[in-house]
């Protein structure tokens, strides 16, 4: 993918190190709150001692009824609450079961933000120990019904919006945010939310969702995430004329308008936080993703969640398949439905992988991988109607516009589904691809679960309980001539927070393929034969810290290789320096 980038940017590579591109500023780069043991006493004040009334509505240190009655008299807190003291465990079970009562999932998906809100360390508590049944809620699918209502359900703001109005002024916006020491932005223009298209302003639920992962899973201090909304306008006639919608109500900017206010904003980022600051973009229309990958990745910290961070998950899910299915990468062959920026992504990080196991040119390693997009195969016939990012994948052929004749004239071992558009592997699809392959690969990748390509359901049924089944959003388990089958979720989650933990440890200033390589390697290392017993090609989300820490560290050992990290001396143990530096969501003690 580097090499795709490298043409758009005039061949400047990501560790150049341009001098040119330095801009001032920094933050002091330690774990502040955490450095601490969770039995050493802290001052929940910032600045000074203020009312008890105040301390229990800061989310950062409201503790509700586990407030000690020695910390309730040194507080302020006597008489602010009842007389019962109880324990985190059991709040968290009582918030659990007032969870599991609700049936809506957007209701318990307003419930934990309202949790958020009032009380931080309990949010954090719930979701790390009840991950598997609480991520669907917090992230996908369940955001992607909350961005679209986000007008009727906003209650307060949660990140920073920076719209058109701020033109000139954004340095002064992010000024205004209340933590300095910044590590993680996530950053969306909300043109395509999902496979949920352009949900303008309401788009604040993806980065606000995704800093939750970075710190449940990844291990990323909350008050070192920031949350941010580029406000351009929305092209979306329905939130146009919906009077709840809370954007700028105008068509979408482009072109140098668009750019100015990117660049303004990326400038500023740097001038704030400093050169490590990891700028995570998310949800940008393909015509903006891949030119701000590019425009950017020799001069700051930055990663494509949709290009990289959905590459490498799956790449990972590739490799771990083998074991299931046999042979070797460059034993397999490819076909895609789905030519965009998660599309392509992940065929050039599968073809880099290739490259590297066989000592072989990318160039001939993606002849292996096919590509069908809205007009059909991508073919040499049509490159000169191709946009950038799908030339690479033109190869020789006889053109044929549908997917089920590409499945047919390729005959794909492994056939992957970025298209956004639900039920597109059909029934004479999926049963096509089973006629020639003992085990096929199936990766019905597009969020949320309506969009998805099939259903776990239709996989198993109609490969006759052959398939090797990975979805992006969450299937239950499926039955089939008497035998269960587990469908693996092909989730970022497992990437992108284990991934950002590791350039934060490391002080990296910049992102390369490399990494993305070392990400999907460790998270494949973590499959078990347990997992492969019953057709997993993931490992458990329940184990999801310490996958995140043995991703951050080869993050981090790759970073070091590279030369492009600032942490020094690098520490001896990375996997225990990363496990060391995760957040901790357990209650402190109050002098």
């Amino acid at each position: 993918m580097e090499s795709t980038l490298k043409e758009m940017r005039g061949g400047e590579s990501v560790l150049d190190l341009s001098p040119k591109a330095t801009v001032g500023g920094g933050v002091e780069d330690v774990y502040g709150e955490d450095c601490a043991t969770e039995e050493q006493l802290v001052t929940p004040w910032a600045y000074s001692v203020a009312s008890g009334y105040s301390l229990l509505r800061d989310p950062h240190h409201n503790k509700g009824l586990a407030f000690t009655e020695k910390e309730r008299d040194s507080h302020y807190l006597l008489g602010l609450l009842p007389p019962a003291v109880v324990t985190q465990q059991l709040q968290e079970k009582k918030l659990m079961d007032n969870l599991r009562k609700y049936q809506v999932p957007l209701q318990k998906y307003m419930a934990m933000m309202e949790l958020q809100e009032r009380n931080e360390r309990l949010f954090y508590k719930l979701l790390i120990d009840n991950v598997e049944e609480l991520l669907p809620i917090v992230y996908t699918p369940t955001v992607g019904e909350a961005c679209q209502k986000y007008g009727s359900i906003f209650r307060r703001p949660q990140g920073l919006y920076i719209s058109l109005k701020e033109k000139g002024k954004v340095l002064d916006v992010l000024k205004n945010w209340p933590e300095r020491s910044i590590q993680v932005i996530v950053v969306t223009d909300g043109e395509r939310i999902l496979g949920l298209g352009d949900l303008g302003c309401q788009g604040m639920g993806i980065p606000v969702g995704k800093l939750s992962l970075y710190t449940a899973l990844g291990g990323v201090r909350p008050s070192a995430c920031l949350p941010v909304t580029i406000d351009v306008g929305t092209n979306n006639e329905q939130l146009l004329k919906d009077e709840f919608y809370i954007g700028l109500r105008q068509r979408r900017a482009t072109g140098q308008e668009y750019a100015d206010l990117l660049h303004e904003f990326m400038s500023a980022v740097k001038q704030n936080y400093g050169e490590k600051v990891l700028i995570q973009f998310e949800d940008f229309a393909n015509h903006n993703a891949f030119t701000l990958l590019a425009k950017y990745g020799t001069t700051h910290l930055v990663f494509n969640d949709d290009i990289q961070g959905t590459a490498s998950v799956v790449l990972a899910g590739v490799v771990a398949a083998l074991k299931l299915i046999g042979g070797t990468l460059a034993d397999h062959k490819f076909l895609f439905l789905g030519a965009g920026e998660a599309g392509t992504g992940i065929a050039e990080l599968i073809a880099l992988e290739m490259s590297k196991q066989t000592k072989i040119p990318v160039e001939e390693t993606r002849k292996k991988i096919w590509l069908v997009d809205s007009k059909g195969l991508i073919v040499n016939s049509r490159r000169e109607s191709l946009q950038h990012f799908k030339k690479p994948w033109a190869h020789d052929h006889e053109p044929v516009k549908d997917l089920l004749g590409a499945v047919k004239a390729i005959k794909p071992t492994v056939l992957i589904g970025s298209s956004g558009v639900g039920r597109t592997f059909t029934k004479e699809i999926i049963e096509t691809l089973a006629s020639f392959n003992e085990k096929p690969l199936i990766m019905a990748l597009s969020n949320p679960t309506s969009q998805s390509e099939c259903t776990a359901e239709e996989a198993y049924t109609w490969s006759q309980g052959r398939a090797i089944f990975a979805s992006g959003s969450p299937f239950d388990p499926f039955e089939y001539n008497g035998k269960i089958f587990v469908p693996g979720q092909a989730n970022n989650a497992y990437i992108f927070p284990g991934f950002g933990l590791g350039l934060v440890i490391s002080g990296a200033i910049r992102v390369h393929d490399d990494m993305l390589l070392a990400a999907s390697e460790a998270l494949a290392k973590q499959v078990s034969d347990e997992n492969y017993n019953k057709g997993l090609i993931y490992p458990p989300f329940s184990k999801i810290r310490k996958i995140s820490a043995n991703i951050a560290a080869n993050v981090a050992a790759k970073a070091y290789e590279l030369g492009v990290a600032t942490h020094l001396p690098r520490p001896a143990n990375l996997v225990k320096y990363a496990e060391s530096c995760m957040y901790s969501p357990v209650y402190r003690s109050y002098r």
